[in-house]
């Protein structure tokens, strides 16, 4: 007899908006992509965004890694440099360019420089000043960019740039590395007008990175757009802080973080919608838009990991708060052992088990940017997650496995379950039993073509 999960388990629900992944470009942007010959197989390694009317304002997280790469460094110093009061986090920006096949990390005050040129051929192409201008790359690690090309390339590209679905295709393109396929999404939201009438808002995104993801900060290249109007700088940072720290943040392929780890929120006020700030309804439409894109973002990430045959989605509830929520979701997801298990179809729920018990909340910057003061977030930093076996319940793939308070494992059908694991997406689902935090997490199944891919990645 197979024990069924019951409604406590079942899918949380959600307020997001739909999210389409076709391209679309919001108001206020042109973008493209285009192979300038950084990759030897000639494959697509450019992409580009222009701010139509800019400046406009911007937000950025970053990754935490002590190797952080050169163009990680000059994003920090050129949102400080435009908008000091931000700190590094959020400015002013024209335009951006990303580059593809070397990741400019670990390259020293050389990469430094190169970065430094790679921002003046952007600002020279887009008529605007240096620190007006971001830059993001992804590739080999301990590589520099062919400079010579990448000038060629950003010259040829400024006068391609497109508002046109298939401009935004080809950028997506431009980021990608180990990417099996692009990555876009878009949303839409009602806001009202300066005269009052609804306005139609829209969020669009492409991301990259399918390896060396692990939450912590970014985890990923990504550039959000959006033609909704913003008071200022801040008010972005405001809203993708805690985005990221409950999307991106949440996903994990590897277990590695990446040097380069970068997202970007613009903001071009194209759509003539009233500015969205703290407390406005507005900017609380603006943070469910440009949620959904950052989710579904993340999703396509998992479900393209590296060597991945299964998208894993872990939710919780029941935890003692939010915190402690995505805490374990983001344990469960980040086991290698789980993720073994589910490439093997094994419903081995002890493995689950014991990756929640060892959970423990993310770092303190993290937990700050989504919305902990500094004094808790650093008392909480890296402490356990609360959990108790005896209020645990864990289901698979809507299949009840373990029931704490009826005294441990379920009695369940071990082959249907096995069964219900090949299938493109696999949903483990805890409940705590502790309180009213939720939370989630996305990973993938650990197989052989990932060892194999990372094997000779250099070679």
């Amino acid at each position: 007899m197979t024990a069924t999960s019951g409604p406590d388990l079942a899918v949380l629900p959600s307020d997001l908006p739909v999210v389409t992944r076709e391209p679309m470009v919001p108001g206020g942007f042109l973008v493209g992509g285009m192979s300038a010959g950084i990759k030897a197989s000639g494959r697509p390694d450019l992409a580009m965004i222009r701010v139509v009317n800019g400046p406009a304002p911007v937000a950025g997280v970053f990754t935490k890694n002590a190797f952080a790469a050169a163009p990680v460094k000059l994003c920090r110093a050129h949102l400080k440099a435009s908008h000091p009061s931000g700190d590094g986090r959020s400015g002013w920006t024209n335009g951006l360019v990303s580059t593809s096949g070397s990741a400019n990390a670990a390259t020293g005050a050389a990469g430094e420089r190169d970065q430094a040129a790679i921002a003046g051929f952007l600002a020279e192409a887009l008529g605007t000043t240096v620190e007006r201008t971001l830059g993001l790359s992804t590739g080999l690690i301990g590589t520099r960019l062919p400079l010579d090309k990448v000038a060629a390339g950003i010259r040829t590209l400024v006068g391609r740039l497109s508002a046109d679905p298939t401009a935004l295709a080809a950028a997506a393109e431009g980021i990608r590395t180990t990417d099996s396929r692009a990555k876009m999404a878009t949303a839409t939201v009602e806001i009202l007008g300066l005269a009052g009438a609804p306005r139609t808002v829209r969020i669009s995104g492409i991301a990259k990175g399918v390896g060396m993801i692990h939450p912590r900060m970014a985890t990923t290249l990504s550039v959000l757009m959006t033609d909704a109007a913003v008071t200022a700088p801040e008010v972005l940072s405001a809203i993708l802080s805690p985005v990221a720290a409950r999307t991106w943040n949440q996903l994990s392929v590897d277990g590695d973080t990446s040097t380069n780890d970068t997202v970007l929120l613009i903001a071009s006020g194209a759509a003539g919608s009233s500015p969205a700030a703290p407390g406005n309804a507005a900017f609380d439409a603006l943070r469910l838009g440009v949620e959904a894109v950052a989710r579904d973002l993340a999703r396509q990430q998992a479900a393209d990991g590296e060597g991945a045959t299964t998208l894993l989605t872990c939710q919780v509830t029941g935890a003692l708060d939010d915190a402690n929520a995505r805490a374990v979701a983001r344990a469960v997801i980040s086991s290698s052992l789980v993720k073994a298990a589910f490439h093997g179809r094994d419903p081995n729920w002890g493995r689950i088990a014991g990756a929640a018990g060892n959970a423990r909340l993310t770092d303190a910057a993290v937990l700050q940017a989504a919305g902990f003061s500094q004094e808790e977030a650093s008392r909480r930093g890296g402490s356990p997650a609360t959990l108790d076996p005896a209020r645990l319940r864990i289901a698979i793939a809507g299949h009840l496995v373990y029931d704490g308070p009826a005294g441990g494992p379920a009695t369940f059908d071990k082959g249907v379950v096995r069964e219900s694991l090949d299938a493109p997406e696999v949903l483990i689902r805890l409940e705590l039993g502790l309180g009213d935090g939720l939370g989630e997490a996305f990973g993938c199944d650990l197989t052989e073509q990932y060892v194999i891919e990372n094997s000779e990645y250099s070679t």
